[in-house]
């Protein structure tokens, strides 16, 4: 019965997880890996294969060394305030980890993916560490009717991860109890958000700073005590922030109302919410933590990373090996500027030498991108219909290309034609690689007529759920 009640509850926690982590930073998967008592194996569950590839670093810790197994305390001891012992994010390569023991499970340790574009891994830590708590009480209890509640938990917990991460950072470096209620905060954050003023979303920058503090300020102008505008007024906090628009001026707020406005130095770990029309982040110290839009925190920069592209580049034997990062940095350059003005663009990356004929724009001579000025230029140049013809010399050939190509199987006439040119160009055209930008910010990589970003779902899990393999026959399978 124990293993039936620890695998069913290792089961709805993963399918909670894996949902609410995927809200917050894109598609996710999970894995744990865990004994429920000293002298019982390691078990894993990973049925979307997250830890495929890291079997060397799991042998070496946990079948070759028995140190997780012997260097633990008394089981009787495992628990403090009801919590369990944490263990510490063991930093495998792309992923994040976190783990615990408790009485009921003698050794846990949850996986998730560490996507690139992450402002910061502390919120989805938290998320596994409150999966090691929920796993730990819903096997003791031994409940099966309430095995989904966690489950519910955890697709939800996205605010509370912001929050607990938040309120540890500050404490932390503060060393003390802070007095700001961060719940009523990340509220009106997300208020505030999403009220317009003059049909304009909200631009600017509020701080939030403990009250003891706040005779660090230094305010230009300061509310009477009774005249303060409430931080859940949205609509009054929105027109003051047209005072602090697109300057170094900020909103200072005490978590409760707005106290004024500041300039210049801020007290040590305050906590920010930068309004960028639309969207925005949350940052301590000039860390982000998170970024909000759509009514919703989230992981992501909101600035594209193409890992893929990179890789590419780094691989490609047709291009100078001094010239890979660089010719990444033009090509990102131009596509965060496309994203951050909301516009679409095409770009074509030919590494062939010397590139081939485009039809569009020549330029004589090409722009050297390296130059500063001239890369600015080709930023304006790539709002205009057609694609940017960038040679493996760094330097733009031509703009307002046309892309041809005869029409190819895996078109998707759900996409615009910019994408589905790039498809039928790089299917005919070797040595080149399209980067095409959406207005609405979806960049895909294209190459060969294929899409190197397309996103491809999980399989979904049966609810039928085998018991979880030995983490030594998992590896040796």
């Amino acid at each position: 019965m124990y293993k039936k009640i620890s695998k069913l509850c290792a089961f709805h926690i993963y399918e909670g997880l894996c949902e609410g982590l995927s809200h917050f930073s894109g598609p996710s998967r999970a894995a744990v890996i865990y004994a429920t008592g000293r002298k019982n194996p390691m078990l894993i569950y990973d049925p979307q294969n997250l830890l495929e590839g890291h079997e060397p670093k799991l042998r070496e810790l946990y079948i070759d060394s028995t140190a997780w197994r012997d260097d633990a305390v008394d089981p009787d001891l495992l628990m403090i305030d009801g919590q369990p012992i944490p263990e510490k994010n063991l930093y495998l390569t792309g992923l994040i980890s976190k783990g615990g023991r408790s009485r009921s499970i003698f050794y846990q340790m949850w996986f998730t993916e560490h996507h690139p574009d992450m402002c910061s891994i502390g919120p989805t830590e938290r998320w596994l560490e409150h999966a090691v708590w929920l796993l730990s009480h819903d096997v003791i209890s031994q409940d099966s009717a309430y095995l989904n509640t966690s489950g519910y938990v955890l697709r939800e917990y996205a605010t509370h991860a912001v929050r607990d991460y938040i309120i540890d950072e500050l404490n932390f470096n503060l060393g003390m109890d802070i007095q700001i209620r961060i719940y009523p905060v990340l509220d009106a954050v997300l208020g505030i958000s999403r009220t317009l003023e003059e049909g304009l979303a909200p631009v600017g920058r509020i701080v939030f700073v403990e009250p003891v503090l706040m005779k660090k300020v230094s305010f230009l102008l300061r509310f009477l005590p009774f005249e303060r505008p409430g931080l859940t007024n949205f609509k009054h906090v929105v027109k003051l922030l047209l005072a602090v628009r697109n300057s170094d001026r900020t909103l200072v707020s005490d978590g409760k109302s707005i106290i004024g406005i500041a300039s210049g130095k801020l007290p040590n770990y305050h906590l920010s919410a930068y309004f960028q029309s639309g969207h925005g982040f949350l940052v301590i110290n000039e860390q982000p933590i998170c970024s909000f839009y759509d009514g919703n925190f989230h992981s992501s920069t909101r600035k594209t990373k193409l890992v893929e592209l990179e890789e590419l580049l780094l691989e490609s034997h047709l291009i100078a090996s001094d010239k890979q990062s660089l010719l990444f940095k033009v090509v990102m350059e131009i596509v965060h500027h496309a994203g951050e003005k909301k516009y679409g663009c095409t770009l074509v990356i030919d590494l062939n030498n010397p590139p081939i004929n485009l039809s569009g724009q020549k330029i004589e001579p090409p722009l050297d991108l390296k130059i500063p000025k001239l890369l600015d230029l080709t930023k304006s140049l790539s709002k205009m219909d057609g694609a940017l013809h960038i040679g493996p010399d760094l330097k733009l050939h031509r703009f307002a290309c046309i892309l041809d190509g005869l029409s190819i199987p895996n078109e998707d006439r759900a996409r615009g034609a910019r994408f589905n040119s790039a498809l039928r160009f790089t299917s005919q055209n070797t040595n080149t690689i399209v980067v095409v930008v959406s207005a609405d910010r979806p960049v895909s990589l294209i190459q060969e007529g294929v899409e190197l970003t397309a996103y491809c779902p999980w399989r979904p899990i049966s609810s039928h759920v085998h018991f979880p393999p030995t983490l030594a026959d998992w590896i040796n399978r």
